[in-house]
């Protein structure tokens, strides 16, 4: 059983599945150091099955399935998944529960709506059923207390960095702009790179391609480059690509897939029918970079550095590409600083849970746009304290 209420324990686990849910991801992170500490780091697959479902579900493809029926039905499946995720890596690693303070759980989101009339997000992964499962307490719902301030409730890695790259801190480097390649691009600037942090997602980034992929082969995604790399770039798709008004629009913003989703895509390759599917796929990488590069054009033109995590890191050509937009740029990923890319997202919501626990706050207005800061996330006990 976990120690709640004893703040001397600053382990914490973080647990989440992206935007492409393609598993999930689980860290244990220890905080009682100056730096954080990865203890241990798991990405558990969904089965297909499970992964289809929350596809459909995202994707408003419900087939003969009642819409509520199935969010219901997959908010209990995923609980009881991320709690297996849990027990696993607790098993898998030799760690007691009884080390761990809480779980941070992200969840999985099915709809992120910051621009609807009245904005709102939805992740699921009943945390009920975690802290049932694991016996752990579990902090879950972070999002939705920014939005109810007025924010759009992401990115919340900015605030991660804020506090793990603080000025004059051991890890700051005043030149460095972090880029998390998702399924959505994020950027994150710090001072004294910038007079406040600055956070917001620039676009796309594995999501378009991933579905494009997943629609012409029988792959999720573009593994090491190998179908994008068969491409060539139609500067024609990318110009039609590109001048959407929201790879313009100043931050504080956020994004997902709902807007750059295959729907979008299509009606932009309507007047390209007869361009090959590879180069499609060549071409949105390009505009992943390109987006990435003239957003920190705009926003860090003195920094020459670039950090990047998230699984498009692991992009090759994605990779080059940024450094060609970016001449005279150093682009690494987050290892250079001692963060391994793959675990970062789940890192940063075991500190949220850390943060909800100290009762400090987790967004940053300067980011979110919300019109003050807020403590983030709901409490979930497996057993009332005494």
């Amino acid at each position: 059983m976990s120690s709640p209420s004893d703040p001397s324990n600053q382990t914490f686990i973080g647990l989440l599945s992206g935007t492409s849910a393609d598993g999930a991801d689980c860290a244990i992170v220890d905080f009682s150091l100056p730096r954080p500490r990865l203890e241990a780091f798991q990405m558990v697959p969904y089965p297909s099955g499970l992964r289809s479902r929350i596809l459909d579900l995202a994707s408003s493809r419900y087939g003969s399935d009642d819409p509520i029926d199935l969010l219901g039905a997959l908010d209990a499946e995923l609980g009881d998944f991320f709690g297996r995720t849990v027990f696993r890596i607790l098993s898998d690693s030799g760690i007691p529960p009884r080390r761990i303070r809480a779980i941070g759980s992200h969840g999985q989101t099915v709809r992120h709506r910051p621009d609807h009339r009245s904005p709102f997000t939805i992740q699921i992964g009943d945390p009920n059923r975690i802290a049932a499962h694991s016996g752990i307490l579990t902090v879950a719902d972070f999002r939705r207390m920014d939005m109810a301030f007025g924010g759009g409730g992401a990115p919340l890695i900015p605030s991660f960095w804020n506090d793990c790259l603080a000025p004059n801190s051991p890890l700051s480097d005043p030149a460095a702009v972090i880029l998390n390649l998702g399924g959505i691009a994020n950027l994150t600037l710090l001072p004294p790179l910038v007079p406040e942090v600055i956070g917001f997602d620039t676009g796309p980034a594995n999501t378009l391609l991933d579905g494009w992929i997943s629609d012409q082969t029988s792959h999720p995604y573009d593994q090491d480059a190998f179908y994008s790399s068969q491409g060539q770039v139609i500067p024609e798709i990318l110009a039609d690509l590109a001048c959407d008004n929201y790879f313009t629009r100043p931050p504080p913003k956020s994004t997902g897939p709902e807007y750059f989703s295959r729907d979008w895509l299509r009606s932009r390759l309507i007047r390209h029918a007869r361009a090959a599917a590879p180069d499609i796929a060549r071409t949105l990488v390009a505009l992943t970079a390109t987006t990435v590069a003239q957003a920190v054009q705009a926003h860090a033109p003195d920094a020459r550095r670039l950090l990047v995590s998230g699984g498009g890191a692991k992009h090759p050509l994605l990779m080059d590409e940024i450094r060609q937009y970016l001449p005279g740029w150093t682009v690494t990923t987050t290892m250079a600083i001692g963060f391994d890319p793959d675990a970062l997202e789940a890192m940063a919501f075991a500190w949220l849970a850390r943060e909800r626990l100290s009762f400090k706050p987790g967004s940053l207005p300067s980011v979110t746009g919300a019109r003050k800061t807020a403590i983030l996330g709901g409490i979930y006990m497996p057993t009332p304290l005494h």
